[in-house]
């Protein structure tokens, strides 16, 4: 029997190792560049290049890469081996790995996103260690985390601008501690934990849909006659084939030093979830990376595919990837959590403010950390929060909060929050249609998609907080008492921003008008949502807490904009070659055949032939009326080719408004289509077939 405890981490260079490994000054040394970001001197770092391609070659590695997260949503690699020659022996080789090939890397960076930062010809950038995120093994290779830059100093990737978000808010938060007295908490941490949905089908049916190959979901395909109208899946007992493929993976997490903690049937067939134990930021992105990673490596193993797209099946429910976040010390006190004093309790209530202030007046934000082409099919759906952003925290939190004002109206400068030493973890049913729920220690930001990586999302989270706690400390430290400036700022500050709390059902029309009225804002596409990265103050906030130049800012505006146009050209070619090649012969032979079938029952005589009749003169219209649609969705996209030359934003608007208006349209009558073609005339599996296909 296997004893989970002792394969836990073992393909992790971590803390334990290094502890083993390391000469004790050279430990010291390294652990203090990984706290305090002190820079490691060339000698060191041999030394721990060396005890790190010693261990990693002992567990059957031959190469290493720096491991890095460009502008794609996915992560890179380059792979060298650690052979090396020996000097004066001829064909002898050795096993090198110097401090310097561990400390920093050159990759070819011309075919990455750069956002017009650097033209194609300019093809050098660096890797740069990452110190904070352990090194691991994966198919043999040593893969050490690394940021990724150009030449010219700017950020490439997603990890280098997450990491100085963490430093904003570790520098605001201990502004605030100090004030509250703190004197020995020396770093606060944004800690993040990503539940993973993601859909399972047999990759023998998965090879025969262009679309799921090309593009991650299905572009055509009409409701099977069950779907997930009995919740019956939710939760239930999880079928073998799924349940081996479960074990595997958390084995291979687990090996990987990733908290794999629950497993479960989501709400749609063959839909399931994986949820980690949350920790710091910077390596929970990692961590997600890898399970991303993982959880497609192992469904082929098991001749199954992971669908990781956001909405893979029209009409049941997305998959979407909710990411917790929270603050913590070094000394392990969550920040969010109330606590056992009012002292402690106004600390909290100071804390909630600060992010309930961060998501109503950076509402544009968050919904831009959420936006892709995949995600707008999901987000207002109803398994996902619509696109406007809210906050939910509970009826008796919220209530304690309502009742500091009206102490603060009754000009009672003390906190008065005895009630919250025995305030429970889940005080109320939690909402689970919002977009931001507070739950109990944490807040659960429920936009993100399935595929993304959760750098974006938590970079916005820390930036927008840590704003909200510098504006907390620049008044606090100014004020002549701190004791009565304290209750009147939170107070004030919920006052001001409650326009974003609602605790109601946000699927329901009411709320889209309640948020218009409140003056919320409402960014239903991603088109529409990433026009705010373009505004001065967005873009100020994020100079002035060192994320990302201006420079910066505006490439990742370029590069999404491409993505989404480039996402939906995608589809929509595969959709035209799916029609051509598939959908309409299809359509004909069954055509064919039924006229052949009409023909021989006229001829014999005395047959009732209204049935072949009637379906045929039906296909035969919608058949008509998709290759009509079929040549429109042809002429939308040569308009589309004929505007390259347009600004990035004027051609994704064209896609959203037009070429995505089409490709709705010729899906609508293919799926009208599908049901009356008899199953051995039609091209493709069906949604019967693919969501029931390892169940």
């Amino acid at each position: 029997m296997n004893d989970n405890t002792n394969l836990f981490g073992e393909l992790v260079f971590n803390d334990a190792v290094m502890k083993a490994r390391l000469p004790e000054d050279v430990y010291t040394a390294l652990a203090e560049t990984i706290l305090e970001g002190k820079q490691l001197s060339l000698d060191i770092a041999d030394t721990v290049a060396a005890a790190m391609k010693d261990w990693a070659v002992e567990k059957g590695a031959t190469h290493y890469t720096h491991w890095f997260q460009p502008m794609t949503g996915a992560t890179a690699e380059k792979h060298d081996s650690f052979i090396a020659p020996k000097s004066g022996h001829g064909s002898k080789a050795i096993l090198a790995f110097s401090g310097k090939s561990l400390i920093q890397g050159e990759p070819d960076a011309s075919s990455f996103p750069t956002g017009g930062i650097r033209a194609t010809f300019e093809a050098r950038g660096y890797t740069v260690w990452d110190t904070t995120s352990y090194a691991f093994i994966k198919d043999g290779s040593l893969c050490i985390p690394t940021a990724f830059c150009a030449y010219t100093g700017e950020s490439l990737d997603t990890k280098t601008p997450l990491l100085r978000s963490m430093e904003a808010i570790n520098k605001q938060a201990l502004r605030i501690l100090r004030l509250f007295g703190d004197s020995t908490t020396t770093r606060v941490v944004a800690e993040a934990g990503a539940e993973q949905e993601y859909f399972l089908i047999d990759e023998k049916l998965w090879k025969r849909r262009p679309d799921l190959v090309f593009s991650g979901r299905t572009l055509f395909g009409a409701s099977p006659p069950k779907g997930q109208e009995l919740d019956d899946h939710y939760f239930g007992s999880i079928k073998p084939r799924v349940s081996a493929f479960m074990k595997e993976l958390d084995t291979e997490l687990w090996r990987l030093g990733i908290y794999a903690h629950t497993k479960h049937n989501e709400v749609a067939p063959g839909q399931h979830e994986l949820a980690p134990i949350y920790t710091t930021a910077n390596i929970a992105t990692d961590q997600n990376q890898l399970t991303m990673e993982m959880m497609k490596t192992v469904a082929r193993r098991h001749n199954m595919v992971c669908l990781l797209h956001e909405k893979p099946f029209a009409g049941v429910n997305g998959s979407g990837k909710h990411n917790n976040w929270s603050i913590s010390t070094d000394r392990g006190e969550n920040l969010l959590k109330p606590g056992k004093t009012p002292h402690e309790n106004a600390r909290f209530l100071l804390f909630l403010v600060a992010v309930i202030k961060a998501a109503d007046e950076y509402q544009d934000l968050l919904r831009v950390c959420a936006a892709s082409a995949g995600n707008d099919h999901r987000l207002g759906a109803s398994e996902a929060p619509p696109a406007i952003m809210s906050v939910y925290l509970g009826e008796d939190l919220t209530a304690i909060l309502e009742d500091n004002i009206q102490a603060k109206e009754r000009e009672n400068v003390e906190i008065g929050v005895t009630a919250l030493p025995n305030f429970p973890k889940d005080t109320s049913d939690r909402n689970r249609t919002s977009p931001f729920a507070f739950t109990g220690n944490k807040f659960e930001f429920r936009m993100p998609g399935s595929s993304f990586s959760i750098a974006g999302p938590n970079l916005v989270i820390n930036m927008i907080v840590a704003e909200s706690l510098r504006q907390f400390a620049d008044a606090l430290e100014q004020a002549e008492h701190f004791e009565n400036a304290l209750p009147a700022l939170i107070a004030a500050t919920y006052e001001k921003h409650k326009r974003i709390i609602w605790s109601g059902d946000n699927y329901s029309p009411e709320w889209v008008q309640e948020a218009q009225r409140r003056g919320l804002s409402d960014l239903p596409s991603t088109v529409a949502a990433l026009e705010k990265l373009t505004v001065a103050e967005n873009i100020a906030l994020y100079e002035r807490h060192g994320i990302l130049t201006e420079t910066e800012v505006l490439s990742r505006y370029e590069i999404r904009l491409e993505g989404y146009v480039k996402t939906i050209n995608i589809e929509a070619l595969t959709m035209l070659d799916m029609a051509k090649g598939g959908l309409l012969p299809a359509c004909v032979d069954y055509q064919n055949d039924l006229a052949k079938l009409l023909s021989r029952k006229r001829n014999l005589g005395g047959f009732d032939t209204s049935a072949e009749e009637q379906l045929l003169d039906k296909i035969a219209k919608l058949s008509g009326k998709l290759l009509l649609r079929l040549g429109l969705l042809e002429s939308i996209l040569d308009d589309a080719a004929a505007r390259k030359a347009q600004t990035a934003h004027s051609l994704a608007v064209f896609y959203r408004d037009n070429v995505l208006a089409a490709m709705n349209a010729l899906r609508k009558t293919a799926d009208e289509l599908e049901p009356l073609v008899a199953k051995k005339h039609r091209a493709y599996p069906d949604y019967a077939e693919l969501l029931y296909s390892v169940i």
